[in-house]
């Protein structure tokens, strides 16, 4: 249902595609990436919310948005925002409405308050995109043309406030957000426990690091001894199904060379920096495939839609669980969580981490690292550690500095540095992080909360402003049938306008109903395939086009370039 459909006696209520006209926008043919002389700002949805420009494209190739338009987003997750104010080329994601007579101001205003309408009504199961249908025949409540000024005005001091007391709110988050790195900073070199360390003399964590080896290799022959035994059983039952695979023992990382911890933060004596592997009992990924196991139950299958940033826990809520239904003797087998494993985000979004809950069947896809921790340590200490913009977060992105594509090898899970001291220190570090991260998540709930309720306030106040409630109507303002004929006046004045343009305009070159070879000819450049096909009269049948392109034989000459192979007349200059 529309939004602000109270009606008001003075006001019109006429659909949107009467009073304005739409053109949408294209990819220009050429784009730099400074302001250079026939260049004009590229106006993509980051750069129309921002304000911030990345690229300028060519403007004799592009659709030109004006500041007394407005833009809304046509596809994509985004479709339905609007914006204002703007000048500059739009993309063929972008659309340019131009209102006639009514402020611009005020209809930006109404089309921002049905944002959420517009968007929950995207069509397309692919790429979403604006229902021209909803958008075009909703009803636009038109006041008087003063009575929108007055509204504007009113609109613009009410969301001044509002603003004012976002940034605020913002700034405290903000402020929370260099809080939790700044605790974690101090936990993690020391500052957070030394007077429990000063009181209470812990011992080197180099014995608690001999412990953790000797448990790992425990573990490894415990491991050993389980898959014996189930290769027995395998050999016993004719040797259906895959042999059992035989686990592999985690290699010992050597310490860390001086000229490595030149670039480490100092550590308290009793401290020392290892590597992560030699933390870890073993590392692994997903596997492949898993698509064909997924269905409405079963074991949940984590994926990095399940972690967070900042967070150590799965983000298990029923709408981001997925499920699948593999055979007992799929290769994933090997990525079967246990509780307490250690999983990290290796592809996309780097740098998240969690520690697993008890799930009693539950695996990971081919995006997440499963790092199952050994024994002897504080698991939760590691994992305040992992998520610390200092910590395991900064070392694993740093390895993809100068990368083309964002991803983590397992080698890179196995080798960032972590600072370690006794399990006793450990232990205190983690109560205090975990009852300061307690303030620090109520009251940035209380933030987000506080965020939510002025989104609120805002649709508020323009759900009164189109309702005719904010501000007092005047019998005295020109009715809005005399606006609405103005409006009709003035657009069917551009309409003519743009035709006489179109007219007295140099008509294109084109090279339809032509052959290859006159296509070939007529061009300056070499040119590609496709474009010799569309342009040709072949273009609607592509067994003619490669059949005249046959007969031609060596006068066609290919020539490849890095990215695409072009064609051109052999006697062609």
């Amino acid at each position: 249902m529309e939004k602000g459909r109270n009606i008001i006696e003075y006001w019109s209520y006429p659909f949107l595609k009467d009073i304005v006209v739409s053109e949408k926008g294209k990819k220009p043919k050429a784009f730099s990436f400074q302001p250079d002389k026939g260049f004009i700002p590229y106006l993509d949805i980051k750069a129309l919310e921002t304000g911030d420009i990345d690229r300028y494209a060519e403007e004799e190739s592009s659709k030109i948005l004006d500041d007394r338009s407005i833009a809304i987003v046509w596809d994509g997750s985004r479709s339905g925002l609007v914006e204002k104010g703007k000048s500059g080329a739009i993309g063929s994601t972008i659309v340019k409405i131009k209102p006639f007579v009514l402020k611009v101001d005020y209809l930006f205003f109404f089309l921002r308050f049905n944002y959420s309408y517009f968007n929950t009504n995207a069509r397309g199961t692919g790429i979403p995109h604006i229902d021209p249908k909803i958008l075009w025949n909703i009803k636009v409540p038109l006041p008087p043309v003063d009575e929108q000024f007055r509204i504007v005005d009113k609109i613009e001091k009410f969301l001044k406030i509002i603003e004012q007391g976002e940034e605020h709110i913002k700034n405290a988050q903000y402020q929370l957000k260099l809080y939790r790195e700044s605790i974690l900073q101090k936990a993690f070199t020391g500052q957070l426990s030394e007077k429990w360390r000063n009181e209470h003399q812990p011992e080197s964590a180099t014995h608690l690091l001999h412990y953790i080896n000797e448990q790992k290799q425990k573990d490894h022959e415990e491991a050993i001894k389980i898959w014996e035994s189930k290769v027995k059983k395998w050999k016993a039952e004719n040797k259906v199904g895959n042999k059992p695979i035989k686990p592999k023992n985690q290699k010992q990382f050597p310490n860390l060379t001086n000229l490595e911890l030149l670039d480490l933060p100092d550590l308290p004596k009793e401290w020392e920096w290892t590597w992560s592997g030699n933390l870890f009992n073993s590392v692994t990924s997903g596997s492949r495939g898993w698509a064909q196991y997924y269905s409405d139950s079963g074991s949940i299958f984590v994926r990095i839609t399940n972690m967070n940033f900042g967070s150590l826990e799965l983000d298990l809520t029923p709408d981001k669980i997925q499920y699948v239904n593999p055979p007992d003797n799929v290769e994933g087998q090997r990525t079967k969580l246990q509780a307490g494993d250690f999983l990290f985000s290796i592809t996309g979004y780097l740098g998240m981490f969690a520690i697993s809950p008890y799930l009693e069947n539950a695996y990971i896809n081919q995006h997440v690292c499963l790092a199952r921790p050994s024994l002897g340590y504080n698991k939760k200490y590691f994992g305040y550690y992992a998520i610390s913009k200092t910590g395991g977060h900064f070392f694993l992105n740093e390895k993809q500095k100068g990368a083309v594509k964002a991803g983590l090898r397992l080698d890179d899970i196995n080798r960032f540095p972590v600072p370690i001291c006794s399990l006793k220190e450990q232990n205190i570090i983690q109560q205090k992080l975990d009852i300061a991260f307690a303030s620090v998540n109520q009251l940035e709930k209380l933030i987000e909360n506080s965020l939510n309720d002025c989104e609120i306030l805002r649709q508020s106040i323009l759900k009164k402003a189109f309702e005719g409630k904010l501000v007092p109507q005047e019998p005295n303002d020109e009715p809005t049938s005399e606006l609405l004929k103005k409006i009709q006046k003035e657009k069917y004045e551009w309409q003519e306008s743009q035709k006489e343009k179109k007219k007295i305009s140099k008509p294109k070159t084109r090279m339809e109903a032509l052959t290859i070879e006159q296509v070939l000819k007529k061009a300056k450049e070499p040119i590609s395939p496709k474009e010799l096909w569309e342009t040709s009269k072949h273009k609607h049948d592509i067994e003619e086009f490669y059949l005249e392109l046959k007969k031609l034989g060596d006068k066609v000459v290919e020539i490849k370039s890095e990215t695409e192979s072009l064609l051109r007349l052999e006697d062609a200059n």
